[in-house]
């Protein structure tokens, strides 16, 4: 880490002599002025009745109508239940997984063994969506779906899970889990081998088994990396993704399934209500904001691990 100027303020020469450092930052930082940064001037026609035609600077201004647009409409409270709650059963079910998954694979002993489990977890991550949808209506079908045929061995009535309002939160979380769980253990993994083993090696010799070990040794380990994903986590909270929802909606499913990118996306592009969705985005981003500076500022104060 470059330390700070001196007391004489020579910025130029601190960056002089570490010129390679800042040079290598420079495409990042490209990176997000003209992907991150830039684009936001478009956020501008949420306060406009933008008019393709007539551009930014022609179009009427129109103030907050489209917020209170938002608030009005008879379908915005029960989108915005349905990404509070998957959010939050995400937040609930998926985030602790790859904990649990991690501190299971450091149990392992066998190196291959190991390895394999490894590869495997990993591997559904790098599937589309897409291909995760085709997947699941395979498995999931009430008439030739494997789980239903479970079902039935034991009695049970087949279940329509992607055509019923009931199941299609339990499905998007549960692809999700299948999906991620693997991929988002590398990071544990990683904090996992930067242990000091003679930690567990005077643990043992104090008598600790296993699950004291885990609970006084590794557990506190990993906090700092749970804490700064956690709160990464949350910044995504009403940020579920489009792709991930859209492709597993059907017209039996919308009312429990549909969320805020799935609504921009329909009332946006396919409306071409462009003012009044770019007010949803808005206010997406903003409640991400609020829940980051709260769950950091909570962080800092609770464990001394934060973001900023």
């Amino acid at each position: 880490m470059a330390p700070r100027p001196g007391k004489d303020g020579n910025i130029w020469r601190m960056i002089w002599k570490y010129k390679a450092l800042y040079l290598i930052s420079i495409p990042s930082i490209l990176y997000f002025l003209i992907f991150k940064y830039i684009p936001l001037g478009g956020s501008i026609i949420a306060f406009q009745e933008y008019n393709i035609f007539k551009g930014f600077g022609g179009s009427e201004w129109v103030g907050f109508a489209h917020f209170a647009e938002m608030f009005r409409h008879y379908d915005f409270l029960r989108i915005l239940k349905n990404t509070v709650l998957i959010g939050l059963y995400d937040l609930v079910f998926a985030f602790p997984a790859p904990i649990i998954l991690a501190l299971l694979l450091n149990e392992l002993r066998l190196v291959m063994f190991k390895r394999v489990v490894q590869t495997v977890v990993y591997m559904p991550h790098f599937l589309s969506w897409v291909v995760i949808a085709g997947m699941s209506v395979a498995i999931l079908s009430p008439t030739t779906g494997i789980l239903n045929q479970l079902l039935g061995w034991f009695g049970f009535d087949p279940l329509y899970f992607l055509g019923d309002n009931a199941y299609i939160r339990g499905v998007l979380i549960g692809s999700g889990v299948w999906r991620d769980t693997g991929y988002g253990t590398i990071l544990y993994l990683a904090a996992l081998a930067g242990i000091n083993p003679e930690l567990y090696e005077a643990a043992q010799i104090d008598g600790a088994n296993r699950w004291k070990q885990t609970l006084r040794i590794t557990l506190p380990a990993l906090l700092p990396t749970i804490m700064i994903l956690f709160l990464l986590h949350i910044g995504k909270f009403l940020d579920f993704g489009f792709e991930r929802v859209w492709v597993f909606l059907n017209a039996l499913n919308t009312e429990n399934g549909e969320i805020l990118d799935t609504y921009i996306y329909r009332a946006g592009l396919l409306s071409q209500q462009y003012s009044y969705t770019t007010a949803v985005g808005i206010f997406k981003s903003l409640v991400g904001l609020a829940l980051v500076m709260t769950g950091n500022f909570f962080s800092r104060k609770t464990t001394g691990e934060s973001l900023y």
